[in-house]
C-alpha cells in the first residue's frame, strides 16, 4: 500500500488540463460540423435568396 502512495504522489493531482483538452476537442468537432453544414446547405440557401431577389426585382 505504501508503494501505491509513493507512485501516486509522483503524478499531479490537478486534472484541469484534461478538462481543457476535452473542451478543445468538443469545440473542434462543432466547428467541423458547422463547416460541413454550410458547405452542404450553402448552394440551396443561395438559390433561395436568388429567387427572392428575382421576385423583388419584378415588383
Amino acid at each position: 500500500m505504501r508503494l501505491y502512495h509513493r507512485i501516486r504522489s509522483r503524478f499531479p493531482q490537478d486534472e484541469s488540463g484534461q478538462s481543457m483538452v476535452e473542451y478543445a476537442l468538443v469545440t473542434a468537432l462543432i466547428a467541423v460540423a458547422a463547416l460541413v453544414a454550410v458547405q452542404t446547405l450553402g448552394e440551396g440557401i443561395v438559390g433561395v435568396f436568388e429567387s427572392i431577389t428575382d421576385s423583388l426585382g419584378d415588383i
